[in-house]
C-alpha cells in the first residue's frame, strides 16, 4: 500500500487513504506484474500500520523484513519464518491468477497488474470494520461484502471468481480473519509502535485562491501533519462540496510527516461562499479556514505620491533660489547713484 493516489482504484483507494474518524488501521497489498520492466520484481507485498510502512516483501529477496525499529525489536525469527512462508503462498496464487485473467479477457501478452488489498480498522467509538477487495489493470475486479457474506463483481470478468468463492466459503473464513485475527495483530502491532504511532502533529493549513479564464481556482494544503490519516474537504455556504474536489493524495514528507491538497474550482465572485475543512487527530474539532483575497497594495502608490512630492518640493525650492539669486542681482544693477536725479 502506498501514498493515496499511487493505485489508481476506487475500491482500494476509499480503503487506504482512510478518513479522520479511523483510530488505528492494518492493511496489507499484493502487487503481480507480467511485466515490471528490467532488473524489478514481479511481485511486492507492503503492509502499513496507521498508513506507516512496516513490513515488505518482494519476488527478488523473498523474505518478508521489518521496515521499522519497533517492529524489529518487537518480533522473532520464527514470526519473520511464519510471514514469509504466508506471503509466498499469496505469490504463488497470484502467479496463477495473472494466468487465469488474461485468459478471461482473452489476452495474449502485454503488461497487466493484479492487486488484492485486505485489512481492519478499529474506530474511535471502538467498532471495527474489514477490507478484502481485488483489482485487475487499474481497475476494481471483485470485493467481499462482508455484511451479506457475498462477493460484488465489479466486471462480468469478475462472475466466475464470485461464484467459486461463494459456493466454496470463502467468504466465512475472510469474515472470522478481517473481525478476529486482523484486528488481534493490529492492537499487538500498535502497541508495539507506540511511542511512534502515538505522537500527534498539527497540519499547517493554508487557503488560497488563483482566477484565469473566469475561474477562481480554490486550494487547501495542509501540511507536516501526523499520523497520515487525515481528511480535507471544501465547503460551500455550509454544505460540503466532495464531488467538485480535486485532491493531490496524501503525501509524505521527508522528516516522517505528510501533506496534502484539495482543490475546488469556483466562480470569481463566491469566494467567500467557501470554506476548507480539516478533521485530522490532532485537532481537538475539525479546523475550518477562509480564503482571503490579497487586498492592494498600497507602499508603492504612497512611496511614488511621497517621491512626487518630495520631486515637487525640490524643484520648487530650487526655483526659489534661483529665483532669489536673479532678483538679488537686477537690486545691485539698478541702484540710483546719488545726484542723478536731483530737485528740479
Amino acid at each position: 500500500m502506498g501514498p493515496c493516489g499511487a493505485l489508481g482504484l476506487g475500491l482500494l483507494l476509499a480503503a487506504v487513504c482512510g478518513a479522520a474518524a479511523e483510530l488505528h488501521t492494518l492493511r496489507y497489498i499484493f502487487t503481480a506484474m507480467t511485466d515490471p520492466g528490467p532488473g524489478q520484481p514481479w511481485f511486492v507485498t507492503v503492509g502499513y500500520v496507521d498508513g506507516e510502512l512496516f513490513v515488505h516483501y518482494n519476488s527478488t529477496a523473498r523474505r518478508v523484513v521489518p521496515r521499522t525499529e519497533w517492529m524489529a525489536a518487537n518480533t522473532d525469527q520464527q514470526y519473520w519464518n511464519g510471514q514469509t512462508q504466508i506471503v509466498q503462498g499469496h505469490e504463488q496464487t497470484d502467479h496463477g491468477n495473472l494466468g487465469t485473467l488474461q485468459r478471461r479477457y482473452n489476452q495474449t501478452g502485454g503488461s497487466h497488474t493484479v492487486q488484492l488489498m485486505y485489512g481492519c480498522d478499529i474506530l474511535e467509538d471502538g467498532t471495527i470494520r474489514g477490507y478484502h477487495q481485488s483489482a485487475y489493470d487499474g481497475r476494481d475486479f471483485i470485493a467481499l461484502d462482508k455484511g451479506t457474506m457475498t462477493f460484488t463483481a465489479a466486471v462480468p470478468e469478475a462472475v466466475p471468481t464470485k461464484r467459486k468463492w461463494e459456493e466454496g466459503g470463502v467468504a466465512e473464513g475472510l469474515k472470522q480473519y478481517l473481525e478476529e485475527t486482523c484486528v488481534e495483530w493490529l492492537r499487538r502491532y500498535v502497541e508495539y509502535g507506540k511511542a511512534e504511532l502515538g505522537r500527534r502533529e498539527r497540519p499547517e493549513v493554508r487557503v488560497w485562491g488563483k482566477e484565469a479564464d473566469g475561474i477562481l481556482t480554490l486550494s487547501c494544503r495542509a501540511h507536516g501533519f501526523y499520523p497520515r490519516p487525515i481528511a480535507v474537504s471544501w465547503l460551500k455556504d455550509g454544505a460540503v462540496r466532495g464531488q467538485d474536489a480535486q485532491s493531490g493524495g496524501i503525501v509524505p514528507n521527508g522528516d516522517g510527516t505528510y501533506h496534502t491538497w484539495v482543490t475546488i474550482d469556483a466562480q470569481p465572485g463566491d469566494g467567500d461562499k467557501y470554506q476548507c475543512r480539516v478533521e485530522h487527530a490532532s485537532l481537538p474539532q475539525p479546523g475550518l479556514y477562509s480564503w482571503e483575497p490579497p487586498q492592494p497594495n498600497l507602499v508603492p502608490i504612497v512611496a511614488g505620491v511621497a517621491v512626487a512630492i518630495v520631486a515637487i518640493a525640490i524643484v520648487v525650492g530650487v526655483g526659489f533660489i534661483i529665483y532669489r539669486r536673479h532678483a538679488g542681482k537686477k537690486g545691485k544693477g539698478y541702484n540710483v547713484a546719488p545726484g542723478s536725479n536731483p530737485a528740479t
